[in-house]
C-alpha cells in the first residue's frame, strides 16, 4: 500500500510540472494558433534566471524575477517573431523549432554545458509520512502550484474582460475581430502568461529534479506537447486531466515495467487517442 501511495503522489508531482508547462501552450494554440517549440526555452529562462540571483537575492524575489524574465521573454517572441507570421504556419514551426535550437545553445554559452545544482528550501527536501509512505515535500509543492494555476486560469478566463476575449477568440476569431476588438493584445498577454507559467514550472521542476541544465526544456516539452493533445487543444482543464493521466501512467509503469517502459506507454496512450478521440479528453476546441 505504501507503494502505491508514494507511487501516486509522486505521479501527481511530476503531472503538476506537466501540466504547467502545458497550460501555457494549450492558451497559446487555442487563441493563436500556434504550436510553440520555442515554449521550452521560456523554462529554461525562468530557471536560469532563478539559478542566477537567487544566492543574492534570496529564494523567492529569484523565483518572482525567474517568472518575469520568462513573461518577458514570451511577449518579445510574439512581438518580434510570432506577430508577422500568423498567417504562415509553415513558417512559424520553422521559427520557433529554430529559436529553441538557438535558445539551448544560447544557453550553453552563458551557463555552460553542464548541469547545474538547484538551491530549493530546506523543507522541500524532507519527507511526509503518509499511509507508511515516505513522501519528498516537493511533490506537494508541485501538486499545490498547479492547483492554484488552474483555478486562477480558470477564473482570469472566465471572469475578466481579456480572459472573455481570450475565450471568444479561441470559438471564433474574425467575430471578435469583427467587433472592433484588437486580439493582437490578447495574443500578447497570452503569450507573456504561457512564458511565465513555462518559467514557474521550470523553477519547480529544477527543484523536483535538484538539476537544471541547457536542454531540459526541450525534454520536458515533449510530454507537455502530449499532454495538450490527448487533454485536446486549446484546453486548460483538459490538459489538467491528460496530465494526471500521462503522470500516473508513466510512473506506474516505470515501477513495475522495464526500463523506459513508462515513456512508451504514454505513445501508446497518444496513439490511443488519436484513433478514438482525435479531439482529445475535453472533446473540442475549448480554453475551459
Amino acid at each position: 500500500m505504501s507503494t502505491v501511495v508514494l507511487l501516486t503522489l509522486t505521479g501527481l508531482g511530476l503531472a503538476a510540472l506537466y501540466f504547467l508547462i502545458a497550460s501555457g501552450l494549450s492558451l497559446v494554440f487555442g487563441l493563436a494558433g500556434v504550436l510553440n517549440f520555442a515554449h521550452g526555452l521560456f523554462l529554461s529562462i525562468g530557471a536560469y534566471v532563478t539559478w542566477s540571483v537567487v544566492g543574492s537575492w534570496g529564494l523567492l524575489p529569484a523565483i518572482l524575477l525567474g517568472v518575469a524574465a520568462a513573461a518577458a521573454t514570451g511577449a518579445l517572441v510574439e512581438l518580434v517573431l510570432i506577430r508577422p507570421l500568423y498567417t504562415r504556419h509553415t513558417e512559424q514551426v520553422l521559427v520557433t523549432v529554430g529559436l529553441s535550437l538557438a535558445g539551448v545553445a544560447l544557453l550553453q554559452s552563458v551557463w555552460g554545458a553542464d548541469a547545474r545544482v538547484f538551491p530549493r528550501p530546506a523543507w522541500a527536501s524532507e519527507v511526509i509520512g503518509i499511509a507508511g509512505a515516505q513522501v519528498p515535500a516537493d511533490r506537494f509543492l508541485l501538486i499545490g502550484a498547479a492547483v492554484v494555476v488552474l483555478l486562477g486560469l480558470l477564473a482570469f478566463l472566465r471572469y475578466t474582460r481579456y480572459g472573455l476575449i481570450i475565450r471568444a477568440g479561441v470559438e471564433n476569431r474574425a467575430m471578435v475581430s469583427a467587433l472592433g476588438i484588437d486580439v493582437r493584445n490578447a495574443f500578447t498577454l497570452v503569450f507573456a502568461i504561457g512564458g511565465a507559467l513555462a518559467g514557474l514550472a521550470g523553477i519547480l521542476g529544477g527543484m523536483y529534479f535538484s538539476a537544471i541544465s541547457p536542454g531540459q526544456g526541450a525534454s520536458l516539452l515533449i510530454f507537455a506537447f502530449i499532454v495538450v493533445v490527448i487533454g485536446g487543444l486549446g484546453s486548460v482543464a483538459g490538459a489538467a486531466g491528460a496530465a494526471v493521466a500521462v503522470g500516473l501512467l508513466q510512473q506506474f509503469v516505470n515501477y513495475y515495467g522495464t526500463a523506459g517502459a513508462g515513456d512508451v506507454s504514454v505513445v501508446v496512450l497518444l496513439a490511443a487517442v488519436l484513433l478514438l478521440r482525435p479531439t482529445g479528453l475535453a472533446g473540442k476546441v475549448a480554453t475551459a
